[in-house]
Order: structure tokens, then C-alpha cells, then sequence
């Protein structure tokens, strides 16, 4: 696993920071993965999705709502997803993708570099191979 450098002076997180430049192109929706890391495993622990309709939530924010996952997490990888025109995709296909997902993670957990990866402080994490 490597990390990048975190917060950076007055400009949040490495996940606001990604947050910020996904919203500009408008609202999407997120595949959720949390994930334990215990080198050199990484452990899928809970999958969700969430619809993302405004940037005016950070890194705190998100760390509030998965912990109602009930689990000890290390790690959330956020995979955005739009439907065709661009926008929220409906709750089904959301279902759909998410499914989609564990399956391929399941078989490679390398996938979750496909996705935005943080630790529990926001910042960018990586998986390489052992």
C-alpha cells in the first residue's frame, strides 16, 4: 500500500480535492467499498452507493457516515458512475454496477486502483502488488 501526503495547506484532503474536480463535470453517483487493510491483504468488508448531487461535504463528512457501516475500516474506494446523459444513475442500475463490482474485486483486488482509494484520513491510497 502507499499513501500521498494528506492534507495540504488550507486545501482539505486529497479526497475534497477529488471530490471537487468529479463534481465539476455535475452530480454522479458513487460505488462505495470499504475495505480492511492487513498487509499484505486487502479485505472487501461493505459495499454502498450514494447519489452525489453537491461538493458542500468533505472528507469529515463521509467518515461520519460510514461509520454507521459497523465495521473497522482502512480504507474506502469510491468508483463514479453516470448514467448516458451524464448524470445520477437510478437506484437499479447503481445496484447493478455495485454488484458488478464485487465480483471483479473478488477476483483481483487490484481493481480498486480503478477507483478513487482513501484511508481513514482522506488520504490517496494505492494497491501493489505483493
Amino acid at each position: 500500500m502507499s499513501t500521498s501526503s494528506g492534507r495540504a495547506r488550507g486545501l482539505g484532503t486529497d479526497f475534497d480535492r477529488w471530490l471537487g474536480r468529479l463534481f465539476r463535470k455535475g452530480p454522479f453517483t458513487a460505488l462505495i467499498v470499504l475495505v480492511r487493510i492487513a498487509q499484505p491483504k486487502v479485505e472487501p468488508l461493505r459495499s454502498t452507493f450514494v447519489h452525489v448531487i453537491g461538493d458542500a461535504i468533505d472528507w469529515g463528512d463521509i467518515a461520519l457516515m460510514l461509520r454507521g457501516a459497523g465495521v473497522n475500516w482502512d480504507g474506502a474506494a469510491f468508483f463514479p458512475t453516470r448514467d448516458d446523459d451524464g448524470g445520477l444513475v437510478p437506484d437499479e442500475t447503481a445496484r447493478a454496477r455495485l454488484r458488478e463490482l464485487e465480483t471483479a474485486l473478488r477476483g483481483n483486488r487490484l481493481v480498486l486502483n480503478e477507483g478513487a482509494f482513501f484511508d481513514v484520513w482522506g488520504r490517496t491510497l494505492k494497491v501493489e502488488e505483493a
